[in-house]
């Protein structure tokens, strides 16, 4: 399904709005300002001008979202999830989504010119933003590049709370995200449409990793296994089997959670093997989402 168009007057308005309750009027002031000049006539320089400048002018506190903002945010934009934005991060988006955006292509360039540019806590509010831009199937090559880079905070920025790789990446460039997500050591359930968007080619290429890692005597992340439950094959079985018997108590609950999504007999039969597991997740009380909440959200 094709994504729905963001509300770009409704996103700059709340953005202002959020950004009200940090910076001081004279921020205020410089930041309307700014956004006045470059929604009218003036030279794309001044745009970049006041993206890089804004930190100089506007707080760099966390935004502090209650869950009715992000309520808003997700009715602006369908997954929008500003949740630990910055201050100054909003202030750099209000700043760019000012520009008109009459002429598709000008401002395709004014956005390649930022990130072009761009230093690295710049570029990640960039990346950030992929999901509130105005022509977004434009940046499909832009994300993708994203992903490749050495910057954890850039590659976090792509894959964390960002709705645009699962709505625009295609199989090939998810499944690499999810595979550098995990070989960066950052934790995979942040990643927006993880369980949507898992494959069986995916859980093909993790299964190989972690015997790749066991290989190297490297630990392998217990979120791992979470996107090869649905597609656990026989030949998988060994491998949770043994992370069921071998594995620590977070690994154990991984596997089990694994076991309870495979739609294979010998799947259901190994985990009754482990009845406490079984009954934990029968009862929903053990959860894919309580497993990341007790047993990663340290990590993260």
């Amino acid at each position: 399904m094709r994504p729905r168009p963001v509300d770009l007057p409704g996103v700059r308005k709340q953005l202002l709005a959020w950004i009200a309750r940090h910076a001081s009027e004279d921020a205020l002031r410089w930041l309307r300002d700014r956004c006045k000049e470059i929604a009218g006539d003036a030279p794309v320089a001044k745009c970049f001008l006041a993206f890089s400048g804004a930190p100089r002018r506007i707080p760099k506190d966390t935004l502090a979202l209650d869950k009715a903002d992000l309520a808003r945010a997700n009715a602006l934009r369908p997954g929008w999830n500003p949740e630990n934005w910055s201050v100054d991060e909003a202030a750099r988006a209000l700043l760019v989504l000012s520009r008109p955006a009459d002429d598709e292509n000008a401002w395709i360039r004014m956005a390649e010119q930022l990130f072009s540019t761009a230093d690295a806590r710049e570029s990640a509010t960039l990346y950030r933003m992929l999901p509130l831009y105005p022509f977004p199937e434009r940046f499909r090559a832009r994300a993708a590049e994203g992903i490749r880079t050495n910057m954890t905070s850039v590659l976090q920025a792509v894959a964390h709370r960002n709705p645009y790789p699962s709505e625009y990446f295609d199989e090939g460039a998810w499944n690499q995200m999810i595979l550098k997500v995990l070989f960066t050591d950052s934790v995979l359930y942040k990643v927006t449409g993880l369980d949507a968007r898992s494959n069986p080619t995916l859980a093909r290429m993790l299964v190989d990793y972690a015997h790749e890692r066991w290989a190297a005597g490297r630990a392998v992340s217990p979120e791992l296994w979470r996107p090869v439950g649905p597609f656990a094959a026989a030949r998988h079985l060994p491998d949770l089997r043994r992370v069921l018997y071998a594995g620590d108590e977070a690994e154990q609950e991984a596997a089990a959670l694994a076991l309870a999504q495979a739609n294979a007999p010998a799947a259901n039969e190994l985990l009754a093997a482990f009845p406490r597991l079984k009954q934990r997740i029968d009862a929903c009380e053990l959860t894919w989402e309580s497993f990341s909440r007790n047993r990663i959200e340290g990590m993260a």
